[in-house]
């Protein structure tokens, strides 16, 4: 009996075969206990675009949307023992613009660098990466200098030099075509010596708004800027005259100009002995003037060299009007009892031979002279010594006489128009 049951129980394979199914069931649950099969998560994973350059090689670009270059998580499924062996290093996401759609999207393909055949699954949170495509475009910009900030009182910005003056900016043409300047900034607050500086160069909308793209490239970021500080002074202006009027006009002295003083700034060096600006009289030549000489004077003409004019609304430009007037006249009487005679040799006695008791002189000069004049205050007087000397003689002697009466007003800007004489009676004093 005990040979027939093992005869059949090894003639039966259908028994074998289930005691091997239960064999393998319970050596998977083992394994599977001892091994389990866990997740992995991995956050904020770059996505590597490959054959970019057949978007670049044709004369295009394009910007990456919405950050899909990234996958902020990506999920792995796998053994645990496969899993202690992996870290973010070891994850690799890719996306191959040969398989660029016609949407401007392309897959993202999700592997490791080991174990990849190992895994359960491995998942990102996004599947595309998303473009926007479209034809590149270069543009030159002059650069510009800005400065914020104020300097020290007492002092201002002078020029302002930069070691380039051109940027070359590249990118999508709808980017490009946004781009109005370029400026670089640098700040003065408190300086009073030059600046040198590498200052950043950004790039500005018709707004004024900063446009700040990755997507735009610059063939230099950064550039030398100098800026210069000068010194600040207030000086005065001196105007000078030269030349004589026409015939018949004087000069009346006045000097109206739209200033009379200026600020300027220089080194200072320049401006430590600069006080005031003298304008040549050549600037204001009133020879054969017959009216007011009116002119403009350029202020920069005569600005010592280093010294620059420092009033942000004045270029330098004065109107200057120099006067002048028609000589005019007036007739006074002068009393011939009060024309005195000086150096008369002691024993000798003068008089004047004269049949009027007053004698008419015309006196010329500006109106406004002649009107301030005091007729009371003229003095005449007939010098003797001058007298001799006119006539040749070694002293006077008794006889008659024609003698230069000489006239003080009182006021040199008058005179008598000409030479006024009288007859003059030199006699012996009676002892």
């Amino acid at each position: 009996m005990g040979v027939k049951m093992r005869n059949k129980l090894l003639r039966n394979w259908g028994l074998k075969l289930c005691s091997f199914l239960i064999a393998a069931v319970l050596w998977l649950i083992v394994t599977n206990i001892n091994d389990p099969v866990g997740t992995f998560r991995v956050y904020n994973v770059p996505v590597t675009i490959q054959n970019a350059d057949l978007i670049t090689d044709s004369g295009q670009v394009y910007e990456v949307l919405d950050h899909t270059d990234v996958i902020d998580v990506v999920t792995i499924s796998a053994k645990r023992s496969i899993i202690d062996l992996l870290d973010e290093s070891n994850i690799i996401a890719v996306a191959d613009m040969n398989e660029l759609t016609n949407l401007n999207t392309i897959a993202i393909k999700l592997s490791t660098n080991k174990y990849n055949d190992k895994l359960e699954s491995i998942r990102g949170n996004i599947d595309n990466v998303k473009l926007n495509i479209e034809d590149e475009k270069t543009k030159t910009l002059p650069l510009r200098t800005v400065t914020i900030g104020t300097v020290k009182e007492g002092y201002m910005i002078g020029d302002i030099t930069t070691e380039q003056n051109l940027v070359e900016i590249t990118g999508p043409e709808s980017v490009v075509s946004q781009v109005k300047r370029a400026a670089a900034t640098v700040n003065v607050s408190g300086f009073t010596n030059n600046i040198g500086t590498d200052s950043a160069i950004r790039l500005y909308d018709e707004n004024d708004k900063i446009i700040d793209v990755g997507s735009i490239e610059k063939n230099i970021s950064k550039v030398r800027v100098t800026v210069e500080i000068l010194e600040l002074k207030s000086v005065d202006i001196i105007w000078k005259t030269k030349g004589t009027p026409a015939r018949g006009y004087l000069a009346n002295g006045e000097i109206v100009a739209g200033r009379n003083s200026v600020t300027v700034a220089g080194k200072s060096k320049a401006i430590a002995n600069l006080n005031a600006i003298e304008i040549p009289d050549t600037a204001l030549d009133i020879t054969g003037a017959t009216e007011n000489l009116e002119t403009i004077v350029d202020l920069t003409d005569y600005l010592p060299d280093g010294v620059i004019l420092a009033e942000e609304d004045f270029k330098g430009k004065v109107n200057v009007t120099v006067g002048v007037e028609p000589i005019a006249e007036r007739v006074v009487a002068i009393d011939k009892n009060k024309i005195q005679i000086v150096n008369l040799p002691e024993g000798y006695e003068a008089e004047i031979d004269m049949e009027e008791d007053a004698y008419d002189i015309t006196l010329i000069g500006l109106e406004r002279d002649l009107n301030a004049l005091d007729v009371n205050a003229i003095q005449a007087s007939v010098d003797i010594t001058e007298l001799m000397e006119a006539e040749g003689l070694s002293d006077t002697g008794a006889g008659n006489y024609t003698a230069n009466v000489a006239f003080n007003l009182g006021n040199n800007a008058v005179t008598v128009r000409n030479n006024f004489s009288i007859r003059l009676i030199i006699t012996e004093a009676e002892q």
